[in-house]
């Protein structure tokens, strides 16, 4: 673990400099930790995939001392994978009329679309980080055999909804939204409602299935084409 100043009056802890769960779990472990703590001089914490930013109240600490205190706090973090995370399982439409680009990873991939779709909806999946835009998680891993580079050149709008993958993770846009992410299907579940009090159904203790379904099904859940 590594401090570092990121401007005036916030800090960056680095857990590591790559991501993967082991990482992930520990930027969780310790995220929870330090709101647990409620302390009124943080304004702001922030995890992503292998860090954390906070934002304080320079009448409370300098970095010297914001950085004892924190050393200390997370010293002995223990981390739980399964204590507070939340299964949500979502429906997936991978009809190519919707999945732009699940040919694309097939092709690429040296597999059939069925076999994109199979592996693709198999397996249960971390949220990495939350950003990009309100409710874009990233997840990860996919299964190595559908891992696939994003596209040379971005789309300039992405229908909201939409499933993707970009490398070894994938995720599901919000809203419409420009990106260069592969598309292989479509959800009609919302990721971003502003009547939710977190904004959000999804956060970083969120795991996640998705499971295929049927056109008929997808239009009747208010998806749309």
């Amino acid at each position: 673990m590594e401090i570092k100043v990121a401007s005036v009056d916030s800090v960056i802890i680095y857990f590591d400099k790559s991501i993967s769960k082991e990482i992930s779990n520990k930027v969780k472990a310790s995220y929870a930790h330090l709101k647990s703590l409620k302390n009124e001089a943080f304004i702001d914490i922030i995890p992503s995939y292998s860090s954390i930013l906070i934002s304080y109240q320079l009448l409370k600490y300098d970095f010297e001392t914001i950085k004892s205190y924190l050393e200390e706090e997370l010293k002995n973090i223990k981390v739980d994978e399964e204590s507070n995370s939340k299964l949500v399982e979502i429906d997936v439409y991978y009809g190519e009329d919707v999945g732009l680009d699940l040919q694309r990873v097939a092709t690429i991939n040296n597999i059939t679309c069925e076999e994109v779709i199979s592996l693709h909806s198999s397996k249960v999946y971390d949220v990495y980080t939350i950003g990009f835009l309100p409710g874009f998680a990233y997840l990860g891993v996919v299964d190595e055999k559908i891992a696939t580079k994003r596209l040379e050149t971005p789309r300039k709008k992405i229908p909201k909804g939409s499933v993707s993958i970009a490398d070894t993770q994938t995720a599901v846009y919000p809203k419409d939204s420009p990106g260069g992410w592969n598309i292989i299907g479509k959800t009609a579940f919302e990721f971003f409602d502003k009547n939710l009090e977190q904004l959000s159904q999804i956060d970083i203790n969120t795991k996640i299935k998705f499971n295929p379904i049927t056109k008929e099904e997808f239009l009747k859940q208010g998806g749309t084409l």
